[in-house]
């Protein structure tokens, strides 16, 4: 059976998100990389509300990666849990509060596109905890996997059946927050370079 064009895209994107979730494994594993599980659970509870967004509005293949996505994200938050960076702090509490008080007003707006402003808003400040740790230590997080992402991210925005703002805007942010990220740990390791 021939795959259409979409279901090529929605293949790629997530083939990309895989790669992205290999180097992150790998720096984990053999660079020492520590992920902050709430950084990780924050981004598995809002990547499976955006995922349910996406197949509530027929985003067809369009949703995939970010199906894979979610999956991986639970396994990080294991993974932080046992190998991570632990040293957690008031304000990483608080992140993760506010963000997972936030997911009820997601069950109350029962409209898809309020879900997906949440579900953004949310998975930003999910990155607060990590980018704490990381102006400290920015080899603890590996710049490939979250470049990966991004790509991954916007080839999954070529495999949407249906462009709606519920259906391409998680992407999008996803492409942008992702693509700040591996800018931001490129820096810091060229800021602690220089310094050392």
């Amino acid at each position: 059976m021939m795959m259409t064009e979409l279901q090529i895209f929605g293949a790629l994107a997530t083939s990309t998100v895989f790669i992205s979730r290999f180097f992150y494994f790998r720096s984990i594993y053999r660079d020492g990389a520590k992920p902050h599980a709430f950084s990780w659970l924050i981004w598995g509870c809002i990547s499976a509300v955006g995922f349910a967004a996406q197949v509530a509005e027929g985003a067809g293949p369009g949703a995939w990666a970010r199906g894979f996505a979610c999956a991986t994200c639970f396994i990080l938050v294991f993974i932080g849990w046992q190998r991570g960076d632990r040293s957690y702090k008031t304000g990483d509490w608080m992140t993760l509060a506010v963000s997972l008080s936030a997911i009820p007003l997601w069950i109350v707006t029962q409209t898809p596109i309020w879900s997906v402003i949440l579900v953004c808003i949310i998975d930003c400040v999910g990155y607060l905890p990590t980018i704490r740790k990381a102006v400290d230590k920015p080899f603890e997080e590996p710049a490939a996997g979250y470049a990966w992402f991004a790509v991954g991210a916007l080839l999954s925005l070529a495999a949407l059946e249906h462009y709606t703002p519920s259906t391409w805007l998680y992407p999008v942010v996803m492409v942008i927050s992702n693509s700040a990220m591996t800018g931001f740990l490129l820096l810091r390791r060229q800021q602690k370079t220089a310094i050392a």
